[in-house]
């Protein structure tokens, strides 16, 4: 009984270290056949098919995106991401990039800022900047010019600048003293700087009234004719004032004695 129990004992200890045996042979055998992925990002096709090609995977190009960041042609993702631990014969899909957008850029010139906006913005566009500019001649808000110009038509950035022209205002002076000068003298001045000459009133003494001691209600004024400026009467006040900023063109009136 003693040997029989022996050799039973035995033969389950020789199958135990059997199937250890088999476990880990089979371990060794499924580990010895991964593989760490490598980084094929910023690779072209056949670079990278020769990065995995020693390692038994495959390279599988499944999508293609414009990018950027990216150059044409070269690997822009992958999947399984670099340091991945796979088996020999994977496959590892990757996209690859078509580089930059290009885009056709629309001449906008000679529309208003609202309207070249409108249509940078309805061809998925940009504006990058505006900048404002006084031409005289030319009416305001209007593009004067823009960068990139229309004629570009493999433009990598999606974003156009443009130069706006504004309204021009007109130039100021200072306004001079007229007043103890003689109206025609004055008015001369005047055109001769491109100033219109406004109203000219005369500023008239006032009248004596005739006193009527009996009834002193009756007492009434003379009538006598309005006076008339004549270019010998002197200036005694002026619209705008002296030292008053005016327009080109403005007019000036007068008060005369």
């Amino acid at each position: 009984m003693k040997s029989v129990f022996r050799f039973a004992l035995l033969a389950l200890v020789l199958v135990i270290v059997a199937m250890v045996s088999a476990v880990t042979a089979m371990r060794f055998a499924i580990h010895g056949q991964e593989v760490s992925v490598p980084p094929l990002v910023g690779l072209t096709p056949s670079e990278a098919e020769r990065a995995v090609g020693g390692l038994g995977l495959e390279i599988s190009i499944e999508r293609q995106y414009y990018s950027p960041q990216i150059a044409e042609g070269r690997i822009m993702s992958q999947l399984p991401l670099p340091g991945t631990k796979v088996r020999r014969g994977w496959q590892v899909r990757v996209a690859q990039s078509l580089g930059p957008t290009r885009v056709t850029i629309p001449d906008v010139t000679g529309q208003s800022e609202h309207a070249a906006e409108l249509n940078i913005r309805r061809r998925g566009l940009d504006v990058a900047s505006t900048a404002q500019v006084e031409m005289l001649g030319i009416p305001a808000d209007q593009v004067l010019a823009q960068s990139p110009p229309a004629s570009e038509n493999q433009a990598t950035s999606p974003k156009i600048s443009l130069l706006i022209t504004a309204e021009a205002e007109p130039p100021a002076y200072v306004m001079p003293s007229f007043v103890g000068q003689p109206l025609g003298t004055a008015s001369r001045t005047l055109q001769d700087a491109g100033f219109k000459l406004g109203n000219v009133s005369v500023a008239a003494p006032a009248p004596p009234s005739t006193f009527d001691a009996a009834n002193p209600a009756a007492a009434v004024a003379p009538t006598t004719p309005a006076p008339q400026p004549t270019p010998a009467s002197m200036v005694v006040s002026q619209a705008p004032a002296a030292g008053q900023k005016v327009a080109a063109g403005a007019a000036v009136s007068f008060e005369v004695r």
